[in-house]
């Protein structure tokens, strides 16, 4: 199976609703392990959270799948992800699997098994990557990647459930290494994480599934850099081989806009499968009309405040970087308080006004 032409890709767009989504873990949850191990998947808290975001007009949700989950117990993984696209799909919400990632915001390793309270007062304190950087950088790993990859496509190929697979996130993300193996394990990792991923996209391809592919490009310059954004190797890889374009941009309305024109040449349906931290302009207020207006699908991190501890601020130099202000007086990312309250009603009546207003492409 090859990649989709772009004539594929926008047959495959033309006269969806717009996608107005979010990036899901129950408020239950303190990582992705904790939400799909079998002893703490909490499908009433999934049914009432999905219920809610259903109520406010969201109509997709991507989540990342453990691949240990997959190691320790394939066929309870694939019954826990049936599970929750058959409520997702019950309350009208399509669902994006993420089968990789490197983005282990908390450091760890990441280990199957019960996972430890969040750290008090710290973003997303136990955010693990997957499969892990020790795995990703192992080359007598790859099979058992391959039979992952695999029997998880293989398994949903023709569900019409899933809206399209996102096969890696962040890939050579280099957060947490200590100063001195930074630079010989960050350039191992790349070039690891490049190779992964481009075998991802053809062992996904090898069982024809009918929904895109695609990886998302990640690297944007930093404010005073004119340089243009997603021009590392490994987004210009994830680009080409990718059936729809997918980024990410955690930024002001601006320059998300400067993004959007700079992929719009690759003629092919746009996703924004990560964006809105209010500390750093990336707000729902003027963004998510943006992404309306253009007809680029958005997903936005978090739906209710919880064990990540994402409504915390990233640590201070991150913030700082993106020009914004590490204060804890605002949300960083989520939505609704544990009850279902709103933590700002203007942006649940901006969703339900785009959502339900808006025509079809």
């Amino acid at each position: 199976m090859d990649r989709w032409t772009s004539k594929h890709a926008k047959d495959w767009w033309q006269g969806r609703p717009w996608v107005c989504g979010f990036n899901y873990l129950p408020s239950t949850a303190v990582n992705f392990i904790e939400m799909w191990h079998p002893d703490t998947f909490d499908m009433p808290t999934i049914q009432r959270e999905l219920g809610w975001a259903a109520d406010i007009g969201f109509n997709a949700i991507r989540i990342n799948l453990p691949y240990l989950g997959w190691v320790h117990d394939a066929k309870g993984l694939m019954e826990r992800l049936d599970q929750l696209m058959a409520v997702a799909d019950s309350l009208g919400i399509d669902t994006i699997p993420c089968l990789f990632d490197d983005c282990g915001f908390g450091g760890d390793e990441p280990v199957w098994g019960p996972q430890a309270d969040p750290v008090p007062d710290v973003h997303n304190s136990r955010a693990v990557a997957s499969p892990g950087r020790a795995i990703v950088m192992d080359p007598a790993q790859r099979d058992s990647l391959q039979d992952y990859v695999r029997a998880i496509v293989r398994a949903f190929r023709n569900d019409r459930r899933i809206l399209f697979w996102d096969l890696y996130n962040e890939p050579g993300n280099r957060m947490n290494f200590s100063d001195g193996d930074y630079e010989h394990y960050a350039s191992a990792l790349e070039q690891s994480a490049l190779s992964l991923m481009e075998a991802c996209f053809e062992w996904a391809r090898a069982e024809c599934p009918v929904q895109p592919l695609t990886v998302a490009a990640w690297t944007t310059p930093l404010p005073g850099d004119d340089s243009h954004p997603y021009q590392t190797e490994i987004d210009r890889n994830a680009l080409l081989h990718s059936d729809i374009v997918t980024f990410h941009a955690y930024w002001s309305c601006e320059r998300v806009s400067e993004f959007i024109d700079f992929l719009a040449v690759l003629d092919r349906p746009i996703l924004c499968t990560e964006w809105m931290a209010r500390a750093v302009d990336s707000q729902i207020s003027d963004q998510l009309e943006l992404f309306h207006d253009r007809l680029v699908g958005c997903f936005q991190w978090g739906l209710v405040k919880g064990r990540t501890q994402t409504w915390l601020p990233w640590p201070d130099e991150l913030v700082k970087a993106h020009s914004g202000n590490p204060a804890h007086d605002i949300w960083f990312h989520d939505l609704l308080h544990e009850d279902g309250r709103p933590y700002d009603q203007r942006e649940i009546a901006t969703i339900r006004r785009l959502t339900n207003s808006e025509a079809r492409m």
